[in-house]
């Protein structure tokens, strides 16, 4: 039987400690199981849990709080198994855009359509922000790029030896994306 994904918008709230220490460990566990998977998402093995957590309480926290980052994530029986993000700092001249960040499946999660739903879900979310510009970069020929290509992301080119991956010191070729967003009405 499957279990219903529930995907929100990540809150936290101040004040409640220990229900911030549980998402921020759910985050650093998708974060550590996928890097451990050998995934390009900006770290390499070895790669802790501690230093997972940190990234999220160091790095994405700080910008929720500051509403310059939005942070969406997929629940399955109230346990974080994905994420994605958007930054939303950009310089004055930029604000009709915003950068897709750190789309995140659990690999146990995987093959549900997780991925997709966080993806449909950031985009309205973007928009609510007045965002008609979405950019992304991902490994070329991944899973990913197939899925950004199939919800009408735009090929802008391809970097060679852009980022290494988590699991190997080889240099890997990164696809730039962009998509168009109607604004809202």
């Amino acid at each position: 039987m499957n279990a219903v994904v529930q995907i929100d918008e990540w809150q936290p709230e101040s004040g409640d400690d220990a229900a911030l220490d549980r998402e921020l460990e759910m985050l650093a566990d998708v974060l550590h199981a996928v890097v451990h998977t050998g995934a390009g998402v900006s770290f390499v093995v070895p790669f802790s849990i501690g230093e997972a957590r940190a990234f999220w309480a160091d790095t994405v926290l700080p910008g929720v709080r500051a509403r310059t980052r939005r942070v969406l994530v997929a629940r399955v029986d109230g346990r974080i198994v994905g994420t994605v993000q958007i930054d939303l700092a950009v310089p004055p001249n930029q604000r009709h855009r915003a950068e897709v960040l750190k789309l995140l499946v659990h690999p146990s999660a995987r093959r549900r359509g997780i991925a997709r739903a966080l993806m449909i879900a950031i985009e309205r979310a973007a928009q609510a922000e007045g965002r008609t510009l979405l950019t992304l970069d991902t490994w070329t020929g991944s899973a990913a790029e197939i899925l950004y290509r199939s919800l009408g992301y735009t090929v802008v080119g391809v970097i060679p030896r852009y980022a290494r991956g988590s699991l190997t010191p080889e240099l890997e070729p990164a696809t730039i994306m962009y998509k168009e967003l109607p604004p809202l009405r």
